[in-house]
């Protein structure tokens, strides 16, 4: 299993709490010191569209300048600003053997991962 997010994030700490302490082991990609592909970004939209993991609600989106938000257009558009402010990524991202969620929700945790 791999999970994918920053260190800083209160629900990535949340998650990788979860993790240990139902003894799941995974990999952790820290946005932040290795990046996000190109590749990786299309993967996942192409599996749950850019819109779900795209955090809209977060500091980070907030903060961009109006003309930046309004450019969004296309999926090219997002996945170009998501792989540049990995921050807006909706964290943690969890991939399981073919599985993909975006935030933490113990219950689905439970039900999904264990």
């Amino acid at each position: 299993m791999k999970v994918y997010g920053i260190t800083n994030c209160n629900s990535v700490k949340k998650a990788l709490d979860w993790l240990k302490a139902n003894h799941v082991d995974y990999e952790f990609h820290d946005f932040k010191k290795l990046s996000i592909s190109e590749q990786k970004l299309e993967e996942w939209d192409q599996k749950a569209g850019y819109e779900k993991f795209m955090n809209k609600q977060g500091l980070t989106w907030k903060q961009l300048d109006p003309q930046v938000k309004e450019s969004i257009k296309t999926n090219t558009d997002a996945l170009k600003l998501l792989q540049q402010k990995t921050s807006i990524i909706k964290r943690p991202v969890i991939e399981k053997d073919g599985f993909l969620f975006f935030g933490f929700d113990e219950e689905v945790y439970e039900r999904l991962i264990k």
